[in-house]
């Protein structure tokens, strides 16, 4: 069974900390620091920052990647940015995924789920992607909803879109990620690992923006952020779980296809 909060608080309790860093800032974190009684470094979130622009359209938010405030968070420490940008480990034992022998030319990896549905790619914009048959397509997820959606592409275009859905561990989806020619992603964790890599990544938004902070950081030079046009209610939501347009019309189902397809060609070439 999971531990809750409760549970671990004697065992963390036990280790006596000189120092707490929270970078979460929420309720459990706030529980561990009143109980833990240590000197504590809270990160600031901003949410009435990002309550202001999704509610009133007012941007006060600073022009600061998120990894770049966490080390604010940290000056105390004499903590230093190296300048490499995010880093991802690999076991040394992971097995490497199989792919099928057509794609050691190279492939796209497309990243097909998030956390909301706010941000993740539609149908339309993925067969967008699938219908290039020159360019060999992994398609990446977790999930039943994931496998179903990747299911019905690799169906339908055959056998240049390889279904990797729930087939590899996160280590193996990470070599998919680092070994792809480019990386198509929505707002997910799997877009940050592809910036791990400094991948060249095509990141599509919907209903976040990449001003909330959270865009790929550090990526490959060429990488490209792609927005849809004519939505100016956006933000419509903190975390893409709420559309100002409406569920039948969310703003990542609004990107335009060719601006998409151009990116493709224009990042596979180099």
């Amino acid at each position: 069974m999971e531990k809750t909060v409760q549970d671990a608080l004697p065992e963390l309790e036990k280790i006596q900390f000189d120092y707490i860093i929270d970078l979460h800032r929420n309720i459990r974190s706030s529980i561990v620091k009143r109980r833990l009684k240590a000197l504590a470094f809270t990160f600031r979130k901003l949410n009435f920052q990002k309550w202001l622009w999704v509610n009133l359209g007012i941007n006060k938010m600073p022009d600061i990647h998120i990894v770049d405030r966490y080390m604010e968070t940290l000056r105390a420490f004499g903590v230093q940015d190296d300048g490499k940008g995010l880093d991802y480990f690999i076991p040394e034992q992971t097995a490497k995924p199989s792919l099928p022998a057509s794609y050691s030319e190279g492939y796209i990896a497309v990243s097909i789920g998030a956390m909301h549905k706010g941000k993740t790619p539609g149908m339309s914009t993925l067969r967008s992607i699938c219908n290039l048959k020159k360019y060999p397509v992994v398609l990446l997820g977790a999930g039943d909803d994931d496998l179903a959606r990747a299911k019905t592409l690799s169906d339908e275009y055959g056998e240049h879109v390889f279904n990797a859905v729930n087939q590899f561990s996160l280590h193996q989806s990470a070599m998919i990620l680092r070994d792809a020619r480019l990386v198509i992603t929505g707002d997910s964790g799997l877009m940050h690992i592809a910036s791990a890599f400094r991948q060249k990544i095509i990141s599509l938004w919907g209903c976040t923006v990449p001003g909330f902070g959270m865009y790929p950081y550090r990526p490959h030079v060429e990488s490209v952020i792609i927005e849809p046009h004519g939505r100016n209610k956006r933000p419509c939501s903190k975390l893409g779980n709420k559309c100002k347009y409406g569920s039948d019309h969310l703003c990542i189902d609004q990107l335009d296809q060719e601006e998409i397809i151009r990116a493709i060609e224009k990042l596979w070439a180099r």
